[in-house]
């Protein structure tokens, strides 16, 4: 052993030992930067800050922890807002029924049971009987205004359903209502102040012409109201399609019964009109001449008058 080992003691040029150490070097420059990364997180600056990032991350959280807790009231805002749009509703159901003039009366007992009313009845017993109803029910019962109208109905042909938002003019007119009332208190405090007739009798004036607007104004927001709190609902009635109906029916026995009654019916009203002819002739005939005599009569008494006293005289004959 000995003498191998010296024998590469010999061979080692000094050139070797130069590429031996910059090997070295080369590998120790390229290994420390890692060991420094690797060991950074446990000490030093870097560590400090990733925890003193910690609890800005944590509020961070928090902050976004709370505005997910405020979005349900958001959200429960936005259903609010759903819920307060005032709509007004209607509806218009055409239905086959049995009897629809029976059909239309319990239709109305229907409403009335429902806290409705009814606006209109049409009823029809031409050709074929039918019926329309419009009746107004509470928004709040309309579900089971439907189901009571299709137990009712053989079959339901067509509905129809439509909505419209006056939620804008809702709030137009409760504010309306609501600033003509203040101008109301308004006045009334002027004209308690007032110390002269003048100026009372002219707020007395303009009193009474917003007291004018706030009946107005309740009246029409009344009807919009009761509107958005039911429902109108348009019911068309008819009776199902009756196959009898074309099928030919002709009796000419019966329709000679009805012309003879009708031929003797015309005899007997034209002996009657030549009865009464006949009976008034005599009447109708001293009329005329009683008539005949006062216009002799009259006649003679104006041409005395005109020769009495306005000298007429007849004419003199030609030769």
């Amino acid at each position: 052993m000995p003498t191998r080992l010296e024998s590469l003691r010999g061979n080692i040029r000094p050139w070797m030992w130069g590429v031996a150490g910059g090997t070295m070097l080369i590998l120790s420059a390229i290994c420390t930067p890692n060991l420094q990364r690797a060991w950074a997180p446990r000490v030093g600056p870097p560590f400090e800050r990733a925890y003193s990032m910690a609890p800005q991350a944590a509020v961070s959280s928090s902050k976004l922890g709370i505005a997910t807790a405020s979005a349900p009231p958001a959200a429960r805002s936005g259903e609010d807002a759903v819920a307060d749009r005032k709509m007004v509703r209607t509806i218009a159901i055409e239905m086959t029924v049995a009897n629809p003039i029976d059909a239309a009366r319990a239709i109305q007992a229907f409403a009335a049971g429902l806290g409705g009313y009814v606006e209109s009845s049409e009823l029809s017993t031409e050709n074929a009987p039918s019926a329309s109803v419009t009746l107004r029910v509470p928004a709040a019962r309309l579900d089971e205004a439907e189901s009571g109208l299709r137990k009712m109905a053989i079959r339901v042909d067509s509905e129809k359903t439509g909505a419209q938002d006056v939620t804008k003019q809702y709030a137009d007119m409760d504010a309306r209502l609501r600033n003509l009332r203040a101008e109301e208190a308004q006045y009334l405090e002027i004209m308690k102040n007032a110390s002269q007739v003048k100026d009372m009798l002219e707020v007395s004036e303009k009193l009474s012409g917003v007291r004018g607007e706030i009946e107005q104004q309740q009246t029409e927001f009344r009807t919009l109201s009761k509107q958005v709190e039911t429902v109108a609902i348009t019911i068309g009635l008819r009776a199902p399609a009756n196959m009898d109906a074309f099928r030919f029916d002709w009796h000419p026995l019966d329709q000679l019964k009805l012309a003879t009654r009708d031929a003797l019916d015309g005899l007997a009203d034209y002996a009657g009109t030549m009865t009464a002819v006949i009976l008034y002739l005599p009447v109708v005939l001293l009329w005329a001449m009683t008539g005949v005599a006062a216009v002799w009569i009259g006649w003679r008494v104006l041409r005395w008058v005109g020769r009495a006293f306005f000298g007429w005289h007849r004419a003199p004959a030609v030769q």
